[in-house]
């Protein structure tokens, strides 16, 4: 049983009526809890964690929300997609709660929920925000130094690219922000190659396997010592995601499978919001859909004899839900809804895998 603690609780979780900035600003004291050990020898990507559970990049706007995540019973925390250049969040809302029960990634239109209703699913939109390198790369540094033993930090990275970039300018933009990630003290760099709510073209790299090995390729040149794990999204047909596993398993370590369905958001009155755009839709209702895939990654990397490790990613609620991928070929899980809902989902998972 491993005692962590950090001073009282000012707050409980991200506060989705407020700006991104605010949250950025306004981070809740991790309350003083015992944090329940794991049976078993856990890794990520090779380095020793107490657990397999971790949180992707999302929540974890810097290093304040990394340790306050990090005292709540989750081993690998991923530090929220950075870039080369300052980006602004988009306006609110940044976080919807939504009504659907399940979806299957078919697109279909999905309305929000009404005020105050339970809810366990939101839309995401964010857009991919970042800090200037200045601040992000110095704050890496706050977060590498107040984690403790056997926790394992990731920073996501992205380009930013500008009109007319070649795939080589992209590959380096990642690849600067990689190095920058790992000067600091990152212990593993994901690329993000997909994201679901921005229209440029770092948005859906990983559908292209050349893009995606020549973006690999790079990265792992630059960082040739530290894990690399790429960022994916929900593949249109087993066949592309086939390519794609051939393509990259000679340069990276793992996969962060999908993390969202995209779908427009309709209003209570049935208009249309973010402007008629898709958003990424995360928690309860994707739970099966992202279980689905990562079982049909699994297979693909069975059959091919690839090396690459699956990070299970995607509605997972509970420990029953983190049972479930492990089963399916995770090697670790990664929530990120269910923590921001209620702040003890990681400590009442390592109760329940205890007993």
């Amino acid at each position: 049983m491993v005692q962590r603690t950090a001073g009282t609780t000012t707050g409980k979780r991200y506060d989705i009526a407020r700006s991104y900035d605010w949250n950025y600003e306004n981070v809740p004291a991790p309350p003083e809890i015992e944090v329940p050990d794991v049976s078993g020898e856990w890794d990520f990507c090779g380095l020793p964690v107490a657990s397999p559970l971790g949180i992707p990049a999302g929540p974890l706007l810097n290093s304040k929300w990394i340790l306050y995540y990090a005292r709540l019973g989750f081993d690998v925390l991923t530090y929220k997609t950075v870039r080369s250049s300052y980006r602004a969040c988009y306006e609110p809302p940044n976080l919807l709660p939504v009504t659907v029960r399940s979806m299957s990634g078919d697109g279909s239109e999905i309305p929000a929920a009404a005020a105050n209703s339970p809810y366990d699913t939101w839309a995401i939109s964010f857009g991919m925000p970042s800090k200037d390198p200045s601040t992000w790369r110095a704050d890496i540094e706050k977060a590498r130094d107040g984690l403790g033993p056997q926790q394992v930090l990731s920073v996501s990275v992205v380009a930013s690219p500008e009109a007319g970039w070649s795939l080589s300018q992209l590959a380096a933009d990642f690849t600067q922000c990689a190095k920058w990630a790992v000067d600091s003290g990152a212990h593993v760099v994901e690329a993000n190659l997909s994201c679901p709510n921005v229209c440029t073209k770092e948005a859906d790299l990983y559908l292209d396997p050349e893009a995606a090995a020549e973006i690999s390729a790079e990265v792992r040149a630059g960082i040739p010592a530290t894990p690399l794990v790429l960022k994916i999204g929900l593949f249109h047909n087993p066949e592309q995601a086939e390519d794609v596993v051939k393509a990259v398993t000679p340069h990276v370590d793992a996969l962060s499978t999908t993390n969202s369905l995209t779908a427009p958001v309709r209003g209570l009155s049935g208009e249309s919001l973010f402007g008629g755009l898709r958003r990424g839709v995360g928690g309860g209702a994707i739970t099966e859909r992202c279980n689905e895939e990562l079982k049909m990654l699994s297979r693909i990397i069975d059959t091919t004899n690839s090396s690459l490790l699956l990070v299970g990613v995607g509605g997972v609620m509970n420990a029953s839900d983190v049972r479930d991928r492990l089963a399916a070929g995770a090697h670790n899980v990664h929530l990120a809804t269910a923590p921001m809902l209620n702040q003890f989902a990681g400590i009442d998972i390592r109760r329940a895998l205890a007993s």
